[in-house]
């Protein structure tokens, strides 16, 4: 009985290190998570990047195979045919910029967690508490009796 109580020190550091380090650690519940997050923004934004390729596809095209859009286009920029005229009034606002957004850079974060170190220093001193409460139980004993 007497080493069983000793014991439950060792035995206390490592559930209190296996249960930091199921929930808190590198490599932990927490830090699953984050990470599965992290993997929906990423998919969000290949969705959006994929959205925009279409729309600017899309936009190749017409500018490459339709002379209408090219013209209208050509005339947003400022140009004209050989023969045409136009009068650009100053003081109304540039024209719209047919230039679309290549899209956004998209930075990945790191999960957090608690390090590994600082788990093993938690649960040493976990392990040491209850070898020292039992260890202090077992002197305030033997001077009573």
């Amino acid at each position: 009985m007497r080493v069983f109580k000793y014991l439950m020190g060792l035995w206390t550091a490592i559930a209190v290190y296996s249960f930091f380090t199921l929930l808190c650690g590198p490599r932990g519940l927490s830090a699953y998570n984050q990470l599965l997050a992290e993997r929906d923004r990423q998919w969000d934004n290949m969705k959006t990047l994929g959205a925009l390729n279409e729309d600017l596809e899309s936009t190749k095209n017409s500018l490459l195979y339709d002379q209408d859009t090219l013209s209208v286009y050509a005339r947003q920029l400022g140009y004209a045919h050989e023969n045409e005229r136009f009068i650009r009034i100053v003081g109304l606002g540039g024209v719209k910029n047919p230039h679309s957004a290549a899209g956004q850079v998209y930075f990945a974060s790191n999960p957090d967690f608690i390090s590994d170190k600082l788990i093993k220093i938690t649960a040493l001193c976990a392990g040491l508490v209850v070898f020292a409460v039992f260890f202090i139980v077992e002197i305030v004993r033997k001077k009573i009796f």
